[in-house]
């Protein structure tokens, strides 16, 4: 009598949160070993900050990377908030830190009335890489146009990417900002997003998800 052969998938739970004034997307990663990764860490106010410290402790989350899909100072305005309660540094592509202003240059050519501290980004990701966390792994895709070194992070297993501001709900990022650049943002969309399966899920920067095929179908820029 031959054994049957179980695989057992790996449950990623997402907490998404919605913070400062540009309505951010910040993704909360984790699977059921209680390991997790934050996505781009954008809570500037202090209740934004418990919020998501208060979520991590109930749920007992023990954070293991804090990504970064770029740079944009919208999407890092929590990350020395981060490095300062649970001391991890942000992780991000090298042309970010290369090509982009500092968090605050950002902020003051923005007309932004803050302060925001530079926390320096420690490990450079790649495309391809594999962030690893508890028994789960998110596959890093370089997607650039909206800023130069844009990511955005697949897990294949469940069906998922966060893909930052790369692509939207019927529309992409906006490319007149440092490093955009149009033609090479629809062809990284095309290359990199549009040809992962149909039904994967888009969890975007800012807005609702959406699914690829949706995209296909939909999306006028594209």
């Amino acid at each position: 009598m031959k054994l049957k052969k179980f695989i057992r998938t790996i449950m990623i739970h997402i907490k998404p949160f919605e913070f400062n004034y540009f309505s951010v997307n910040t993704y909360l990663v984790y699977d059921d070993t209680k390991e997790g990764v934050l996505i781009d860490c954008g809570c500037m106010r202090r209740e934004e900050e418990q919020e998501l410290s208060a979520f991590i402790e109930e749920n007992g989350i023990t954070l293991t990377h804090l990504l970064c899909t770029h740079l944009h100072v919208d999407h890092i305005m929590g990350n020395e908030f981060i490095y300062r309660t649970y001391g991890l540094s942000p992780e991000a592509h090298r042309a970010e830190v290369e090509v982009l202003p500092s968090a605050q240059k950002q902020a003051e050519l923005l007309g932004l009335p803050i302060k925001i501290s530079d926390v320096p980004v420690k490990h450079f990701i790649v495309g391809n890489d594999r962030i690893q966390f508890g028994n789960s792994e998110l596959k890093a895709l370089l997607v650039p146009g909206h800023s130069p070194g844009s990511l955005a992070f697949y897990n294949e297993a469940n069906g998922f990417a966060v893909v930052g501001d790369a692509l939207f709900e019927r529309s992409i990022g906006r490319t007149d900002l440092w490093g955009g650049n149009t033609d090479v943002l629809v062809a990284a969309i095309r290359d990199k997003l549009l040809s992962l399966p149909d039904e994967t899920i888009i969890y975007p920067g800012h807005g609702p998800e959406t699914r690829v095929v949706d995209e296909i179908l939909n999306n006028p820029f594209l």
